[in-house]
């Protein structure tokens, strides 16, 4: 039986399957994606080849599950997280750690460096301190021993299909924000990069999502070595895969990934600004109006320790512990919780904004936190998914979710009542591995196109729809939780300014 091997380069597990032209999961492997780490308040970096050795250890375990099987592999697609830099030299090697999407280092400085930099260049609102050019400039600025090595900045998934391939190329999706930074205003005047003294050239060819890299090059270390030949399909980022293995790639959906963070959006037919939110182009016609905040399912992972409820499992007791949780008896006055525990990305793109509980009274206890929790996230799903209806003219059908979070069913009608849409959950445990083999097939020619291979490949598990008596009371609750975030945003600020003695 033929197969593909998709590949899912998560925050916090790497995953890799093979999957068949009718979208089963034949063989699948995972291990623990590596940690970050920084030397200073606010950096996070990460060894880009530990993803190398990491990509070598799950085609390992793969050939060991498959057998003579694995050599029936037709082709490899790899989504991985974004908004990561890799620095490659012209030996093709990492120069220095990747800046991770978590890093915040340039918060303090981009404002000033941006005002040195031409005001009209249309990315320029676009920037903060998740944006790739931000990294640039401190790397040119702080590190330009490194900087001079720099031949093309590539992305995690880009740098995986670069060691497989020998071809540097990235996606339209992946690199659209640096490949901006690169492109003069309006074709005049000079670019982004060019201004802080970097060389659009680093921006690597870009490729259709659906478009073949190169092949397999021979040589390659243990089972990787078999797979020489095969196609190397560009794919694109974690999110964009996730939302193609949940069937939400098309028009008028929204798609909701919960995993370590939390990314929400919608899709429409055109380019349009929203508030707060990143509008790109997706391809087929299709562009994504929403994007990848900083708090959600690991909300809970920082809440359920905290609380002492889980075991000797860790994180592998999250089910039971949520359960034990949710079906605790509720007191009638409920708390409010701002999700921010790490600043926030999408609506608001502000590393200082900070949590906090509100209206909390001598009754409530872990329970009532827990369900504070997984509302207060659904709320600030509700705010992305106003501005991107807003800016679409037309609300959508239906919002699609998936990611570990998908399978607490509190969870997904909290979220149905509160953005009052009903909420749809795919059969595929993992969306991100789903979606990185619908575009290995569709890039094979094995359908006619994506939204073909999304429909043969997706399989819908349950549906949620919204209940009217809880949406009325989740009104009121989610106008106190915009009022709570105004109030408290000054305060968030001042106090991640503020360092103990």
């Amino acid at each position: 039986m033929s197969t593909v091997l998709a590949v899912d380069l998560g925050g916090t597990r790497f995953r890799a399957a093979l999957v068949n032209e009718t979208g089963g999961i034949v063989h699948s492997s995972f291990i623990d994606s590596p940690a970050g780490s920084g030397d200073h308040p606010g950096w996070d970096e990460i060894d880009a080849d530990a993803w190398w050795r990491g990509l070598q250890t799950l085609t390992g375990d793969l050939a060991r599950q498959a057998g003579a099987s694995f050599d029936a592999i037709e082709a490899i697609a790899i989504c991985g997280v974004t908004r990561t830099q890799v620095f490659v030299d012209a030996e093709g090697a990492s120069i220095r750690p990747a800046i991770t999407w978590r890093d915040t280092r340039t918060a303090a400085d981009v404002g000033n460096w941006l005002t040195a930099m031409p005001a009209t260049h249309p990315e320029v609102k676009q920037i903060n301190a998740f944006h790739p050019w931000a990294r640039v400039a401190w790397l040119l600025r702080t590190e330009p021993q490194h900087a001079a090595r720099v031949r093309v900045v590539l992305e995690p998934k880009d740098y995986l299909n670069f060691r497989l391939t020998g071809r540097a190329a990235s996606d339209t999706v992946s690199m659209a924000r640096l490949a901006a930074t690169a492109s003069q205003a309006n074709g005049t005047g000079p670019d982004l990069l060019t201004a802080i003294g970097a060389d659009p050239a680093w921006v690597p060819p870009l490729l259709d999502p659906l478009a073949i890299v190169a092949s397999v090059q021979a040589g390659l270390p243990g089972a990787l070595g078999r797979l020489a030949g095969r196609s190397v399909v560009a794919c694109s980022n974690d999110t964009w895969a996730a939302v193609a293995g949940l069937g939400a790639l098309r028009l008028d959906y929204a798609y909701n990934i919960s995993g370590t963070t939390e990314v929400f959006g919608a899709i429409g037919a055109e380019p349009v600004p929203a508030q707060g939110l990143m509008t790109v182009d997706w391809g087929n016609g299709n562009h994504q109006i929403g994007g990848p905040g900083q708090n959600g399912a690991d909300t809970v992972a920082w809440l359920l320790p905290l609380l002492g409820r889980l075991g000797t499992d860790g994180m592998a007791g999250v089910g039971d512990a949520m359960s034990a949780l949710l079906h605790a008896p509720r007191d009638p006055q409920p708390a409010l919780f701002l999700p921010y525990l790490q600043g926030e990305r999408v609506p608001y793109w502000d590393p200082h904004l900070r949590g906090a509980f509100v209206g909390l009274n001598r009754r409530h206890g872990p329970g009532d936190l827990t369900w504070a929790v997984l509302e207060g996230v659904a709320f600030l799903n509700r705010i992305v998914l106003e501005r991107a209806e807003v800016a679409l003219g037309r609300a959508v059908t239906e919002i699609r979710f998936g990611g570990g979070a998908a399978s607490n069913a509190q969870w997904c009608q909290v979220k149905a009542d509160i953005c009052e849409r009903p909420v749809v959950v795919g059969q595929a445990e993992q969306p991100g591995v789903l979606g990185a083999a619908v575009t290995a097939w569709t890039a094979l020619g094995r359908y006619p196109g994506f939204a073909a291979a999304q429909d043969a490949l997706v399989r819908v598990a349950r549906r949620y729809e919204p209940q009217a008596g809880r949406t009325e009371a989740y009104r009121a609750m989610y106008a106190q939780f915009r009022a709570a975030e105004a109030a408290l945003a000054p305060v968030s600020h001042a106090l991640a300014g503020l360092r103990l003695p």
